[in-house]
């Protein structure tokens, strides 16, 4: 089992990586919920692997357990099931004391967080994360939200886990879409900020394990500096802008947000290249990263697709903000006029 130790100005928190970890967690778990009531949330997919497995170890930390399920989908990002998430904690009696359990991918993840932020005012959170993407992304740094019909996670707040518990078993029960759609995050990593695990991607040999951590802790060290995602913490969107525009326009769930993010990281690269801001062949070296691990590179009409990211919360009046490579491991980001989108989308 490896661990991490994410510090923050105001707190502190472990991230636990390594295999069977939900049905050996009773101790990791035991310190915080030994004589709590703990809600575990899940979805319709996720519970019934690993449901039964989570409770289980919650019993015998000392906890008294149960289980709100939500339908999978995108859709489960909603005011309804927040709602339905705070109606249902309250009547069990919660106090700011107990403790919420995300039991899920990203979807899960974000609801479940939004939901412990808001309820009684903020009670405690552990995230159980089991896609990829959930594993070495959304359920690390704090940002929870649900989505509304003008576009995705603008309404949220940031709240800290008591502890992240990532058990590497539940990747072998990821249909492939889900393993690329995590892929996308793990190759955004390399290209901002670690060359070298960009070498270890392209050679396909590695352990997840050593991966997950990789990514885990260059997110831990961004956010360390910059919780609140008012500087530093932007390179993490690295191909988000344009990204989410795809997923708004194409309705969520046509492309994965790992597809769209894709698209995004190597339309924005294959721009800046073209601009002689990055270095020549690192839209190639990325566009092959991609395809490796079956992303797509482009999409037609892109075009038609930006006017989404005038919702987008890195927008600030006419100015929104982008994040571009130099080289591969190497970012930063700026400010630029909304409309410089549509012309990257024209141009490529």
């Amino acid at each position: 089992m490896l661990s991490l130790d994410v510090k923050l100005p105001k707190k502190e928190y472990k991230i636990y990586i390594g295999k069977s970890l939900f049905s050996e967690s009773a101790e990791l778990l035991r310190g915080f919920v030994e004589g709590k009531k703990v809600c575990i949330v899940s979805d319709t997919n996720v519970y019934p692997l690993y449901g039964k497995a989570v409770e289980e170890a919650v019993a015998k930390g000392g906890g008294e357990g149960f289980s709100l399920v939500v339908e999978a989908g995108e859709e489960a990002k909603s005011f309804k099931n927040l709602e339905y998430l705070c109606r249902e904690i309250i009547r069990r009696d919660f106090t700011r004391s107990d403790v919420i359990i995300a039991l899920g991918g990203g979807v899960v993840g974000d609801l479940t967080a939004f939901c412990a932020s808001v309820v009684l005012r903020g009670v405690n959170l552990i995230q159980l994360p089991t896609t990829l993407l959930s594993q070495v992304d959304s359920s690390v740094g704090g940002k929870t939200a649900v989505n509304i019909p003008e576009g995705k996670n603008l309404v949220g707040s940031f709240y800290q886990p008591k502890m992240v518990i990532i058990d590497t078993d539940t990747l072998k029960t990821l249909p492939e879409r889900e393993v690329a759609c995590g892929m996308a995050e793990v190759i955004k990593y390399a290209a901002i900020r670690d060359e070298a695990l960009y070498e270890t991607l392209l050679s396909g040999s590695f352990e997840i394990e050593d991966v997950i951590a990789k990514c885990c802790s260059i997110k831990a060290g961004i956010v360390e500096k910059d919780e609140l995602d008012k500087g530093e913490r932007m390179l993490l969107n690295f191909g988000h802008t344009l990204g989410h525009a795809v997923e708004n326009y194409t309705g969520y769930g046509t492309y994965s947000h790992g597809a769209a993010v894709a698209i995004g990281m190597c339309t924005i690269t294959l721009w800046s290249e073209r601009q002689g801001i990055t270095k020549s062949g690192t839209y190639d070296k990325l566009k092959a990263l991609c395809e490796k691990y079956n992303l797509p590179a482009s999409i037609e009409n892109l075009d038609k697709m930006t006017g989404a990211a005038m919702h987008d919360k890195k927008r600030s009046g006419s100015k929104i903000s982008i994040v571009l490579v130099k080289d591969m491991g190497e970012s930063y980001y700026e400010k630029v006029d909304v409309s410089l989108l549509d012309e990257i989308a024209r141009e490529v």
